[in-house]
């Protein structure tokens, strides 16, 4: 039997979102004021958004249980999948002892930890959101740091916040394509106007860096870097968004910000080095390398691998080797699969859309085809690199890394089980309906309702996908341009990624903080109001009196 949503059961739109945002207080007070573990936190706020959907918005028991294990299964596999894959590349690396001369070839470029924070968690972490995304940037970048020598809650911290510049584009771009699919807009519009908001942030994004590692005046000693680093990404990215298609930009501006950085750093250098106060700087400064370039190539190889690999199966475009891979999928069974009681028996409804329409739900087993299979197989080939490293050690080390992210598989399968139920259930549209019941001020509020829902589902696509299509008609309700909104529900929601406990959950897992959760929440929680605040700011300009600025 089928059921209708209801977005409004209390008759009072503020009112029924008030209720529909309880889960979503209890996540932000148990991580922001209790410091719960996350898992402790994601069964909480999970459990009561399904008593929630059940009791308040009507919806059968049945359907709310089948919805959130329809989630919790999705964040095992694809979401866990590339975080344990992640993980264990990098656990590999260290055990093997290649990391150490990771460290050296990084140090002999510089010492200093602000420096390394922009060329890692930005720079690098960029390139691996541009070309898988979905948590693995973080996933690579913190557990980087932290075997740099990063006090953890930092190098966590400072990775979260880092990728915020580039998940717009994120993973060859598909938040853009979603955007597009949803709301029927032309794509490269919606990638023209993200390309002339989210640069404005990207620019500024080093500098927000060092002076939350290092303070103000610490980070004023690093200004040359920083503005040629945030120069270099915010400039490539406008020319990229604007001109060329919405599949690269992060891929083009990562690259050009790597090589243009460090030949900066050729030529540059501070005054002094900055260490975080818990440690001891190295004396001299710049390390000198200590191994010769063969080894130094040896020792990134994995990563080398990696980055290619990802590419290669994000990538339907180009060389097309994504259709391969999703190909070999289709050929089994079990690749997509109906969700047994609940694909198409929960009914979306006016004014979400336009007719009735029901909501499917799939699950796909892509097994060779998924994100984190890549990172899998990169491991695999690093063994043909990585010195008297065998495949039983490697084995062993996999065994290592699930009994270390044994505690993360739970928060990120309930916190993907919340998600669910919320979308499922009309609580995430309610909240959304509350924002555009604003009226004219709803530009400056389209952003955030972007953020909520990068916070709800740790995913700029599935933002977009959750509320693409209200923006569009809120805007031209109100009429301002569609095309603004929607592309602004993108950009906000890149400053949600930092406190989506599903981010915060890959974090603490690469980093060693399993438990600390509520810390690293407490961490990022400011910069990324501050950040959608500036967001939320532009839009509104953009929208009335900005208008030149847009296409």
């Amino acid at each position: 039997m089928k059921w209708v949503q209801v977005y409004d059961p209390l008759g009072n739109i503020f009112l029924s979102a008030l209720i529909a945002a309880i889960p979503l207080m209890i996540l932000l007070y148990m991580l922001g004021v209790r410091r719960a573990k996350g898992h402790h936190a994601a069964m909480i706020g999970t459990g009561s958004a399904v008593l929630l959907a059940i009791a308040v918005w009507g919806m059968p028991s049945s359907l709310a249980i089948s919805a959130t294990l329809n989630g919790m299964l999705f964040g095992i596999f694809p979401i866990v999948w590339i975080v344990i894959t992640a993980i264990w590349v990098y656990n590999m690396t260290v055990e093997s002892g290649e990391f150490e001369i990771i460290k050296n070839s990084l140090a002999s470029v510089t010492d200093d930890r602000r420096l390394q924070a922009v060329l890692i968690a930005f720079s690098f972490g960029s390139f691996i959101e541009g070309t898988a995304g979905f948590g693995t940037p973080v996933a690579i970048t913190a557990a980087m740091l932290v075997g740099l020598g990063f006090n953890p809650i930092y190098a966590a911290g400072i990775c979260l916040i880092a990728n915020t510049a580039p998940v717009a584009f994120g993973a060859i771009g598909i938040p853009i394509v979603v955007a597009a699919q949803v709301s029927g807009l032309d794509m490269m519009h919606i990638s023209q106007v993200v390309g002339r908001q989210l640069p404005l942030l990207s620019f500024f994004v080093p500098l927000w860096l060092v002076v939350t590692m290092a303070g103000w005046k610490r980070g004023m000693e690093v200004l040359p870097a920083v503005l040629v680093a945030g120069g270099l990404f915010a400039g490539t990215q406008f020319v990229t968004a604007n001109y060329v298609n919405p599949y690269l930009p992060d891929i083009t501006a990562a690259i050009v910000t790597i090589v243009g950085f460090l030949m900066f750093l050729k030529v540059w250098k501070p005054k002094n080095t900055w260490h975080f106060p818990d440690e001891k700087p190295s004396a001299g400064g710049k390390a000198v390398l200590q191994y010769s370039t063969g080894e130094v190539i040896r020792a990134w190889s994995p990563y080398l691998i990696l980055a290619v690999l990802v590419f290669l199966w994000a990538d339907d475009k180009y060389i097309q080797f994504k259709q391969v891979v999703v190909a070999i999928d289709k050929m089994f069974p079990f690749f997509l699969n109906s969700w047994p009681g609940l694909d198409g028996l929960v009914v979306k409804t006016a004014p979400v859309v336009a007719k009735n329409t029901p909501y499917a739900a799939k699950y796909t087993l892509n097994l060779l085809s998924a994100a984190g299979t890549a990172l899998l197989i990169s491991g695999i080939l690093s063994l043909l690199v990585i010195p008297n490293y065998g495949v039983g050690r490697a084995v062993t080390c996999f065994g290592k890394t699930l009994k270390q992210l044994k505690f993360p598989i739970v928060t990120i399968s309930l916190i993907l089980g919340l998600a669910y139920i919320m979308n499922y259930s009309g609580m995430s549209s309610t909240l959304g309906l509350a924002f555009t019941a604003t009226g004219g001020l709803f530009p400056f509020f389209s952003p955030i309702l972007g953020w909520l829902g990068v916070f709800l589902t740790g995913s700029d696509t599935s933002s977009n996908a959750l509320f693409g299509s209200m923006q569009k008609t809120a805007a031209e309700q109100i009429g301002v341009d569609p095309n603004l909104t929607v592309a602004a529900n993108t950009t906000g929601g890149v400053c949600g990624k930092m406190i989506s406990p599903q981010s915060i959950s890959v974090a603490t897992a690469a980093s060693g903080l399993v438990g600390r959760e509520g810390d690293l929440f407490r961490f990022t929680l400011w910069h990324s109001i501050a950040m959608v605040l500036v967001i939320s700011a532009i839009t509104y300009l953009q929208a009335y009196w900005l208008k030149w600025m847009l296409p």
